[in-house]
């Protein structure tokens, strides 16, 4: 199978698409690929050293507030746009699959001007602006939320959910006694992302006193760039503070309850894993798109929301309190049942051979 993908800017579109092509070499070694990303995000870093073809382009998104900033991102899109036909053309791929962000408007389009299949896969429950966009020129838009369906009417949809909740199940367990936690105490993991959230962690060091002496320990991700300046800070005995911890899920199957924002990605991880959790939106994102993807599993009790506006004295430590030794625990992984889609990537790469068929 040969096959154009394109996605862009966060993690959370970039590993669902890598994802996507770790299934297709699990079910077809001889595949072959071409990225498409853009010039100046993660993607650039992350994709060429794992040895897939990588082409950037530049392009932006529309800037509401200075218009006049648009004429050089038209100019650019039109610039990605040639560029994408070329080298689609000259890839002549099986099929063409964008996985989110702005980068993937050309490349979709290019690919369907020139009459190849086209396949999106849409992380959020609110479907960012591209994708609602590029339904007209797809075949197939996957969804990792069956609430993602009333907002797209122009196209065809099929629930698959995220496939980064496959990689997840497929990881083994860290181990407690090597991380120093001790085994028949309740771990409840706090992490907002890789560079963490800096509203966060100040929140957490003006609080730390009312951590102690808590019957529960607690694992604190701070994210590389805040590390060095929390842990000049007295950490209570039972908080363990890292840096980062490489492939998160290992961490989380021995998690009773999880702190997080409530990115596409991680969302899909709790829920195949089960995880409870308290989810504290991000509110520095487009359309507020987190805090709608948490209402999804908080409105069935799947979750408990705690937005950012509201982290005030010890808010957090009392809702984690209420829950560790409660039944919402069991209830919340009852819930989370609700959400899952088995074998994500296995479901996706069999729509890809049906569009692949169908051509």
């Amino acid at each position: 199978m040969k096959v154009v993908i394109a996605a862009g800017g966060t993690g959370g579109h970039i590993y669902p698409a890598l994802a996507i092509i770790n299934k297709i070499k699990e079910k077809e070694p001889n595949s072959e690929f071409l990225y498409i990303g853009t010039h100046n995000r993660m993607e650039k870093d992350i994709i060429p050293p794992l040895g897939i073809p990588f082409k950037s382009i530049e392009i932006y998104g529309f800037n509401k507030r200075n218009l006049f900033k648009n004429f050089k991102t038209v100019k650019c899109l039109i610039k990605a746009y040639q560029n994408c036909k070329k080298w689609i053309k000259e890839f002549n791929p099986d099929i063409v699959i964008g996985a989110g962000g702005y980068v993937t408007v050309p490349v979709i389009i290019a690919g369907k001007k020139l009459g190849y299949k086209t396949l999106i896969h849409e992380q959020n429950s609110v479907p960012g602006k591209s994708n609602k966009f590029l339904q007209k020129y797809c075949d197939l838009t996957c969804l990792s939320f069956k609430s993602s369906e009333k907002y797209l009417t122009n196209g065809k949809t099929y629930l698959t959910g995220n496939p980064c909740s496959e990689n997840a199940l497929k990881v083994n367990a860290a181990s407690k006694k090597e991380l120093g936690l001790t085994l028949n105490k309740k771990l409840i993991l706090i992490v907002m992302g890789s560079l963490g959230a800096s509203t966060i962690n100040k929140y957490l060091i003006d609080n730390l006193n009312n951590f102690q002496n808590k019957d529960y320990e607690i694992v604190w991700i701070t994210g590389k760039n805040a590390y060095e300046k929390i842990i000049k800070n007295e950490i209570p005995q039972n908080i363990k503070v890292m840096p980062f911890f490489e492939n998160l899920p290992r961490l989380m199957k021995v998690t009773d309850l999880m702190i997080s924002r409530a990115g596409a990605s991680t969302l899909s991880e709790i829920i195949a894993l089960e995880v409870p959790s308290i989810l504290i939106p991000s509110p520095y994102v487009a359309n507020n798109h987190q805090y709608i993807n948490a209402l999804d599993l908080t409105s069935k009790n799947a979750a408990i929301l705690l937005e950012e506006k509201d982290l005030k004295k010890d808010i957090l430590v009392k809702k984690i309190d209420e829950v560790i030794n409660s039944i919402s625990l069991k209830e919340m992984q009852k819930n989370l049942k609700e959400f899952k889609v088995e074998g994500s990537g296995e479901i996706i790469y069999n729509k890809i051979c049906e569009l692949i068929k169908e051509g």
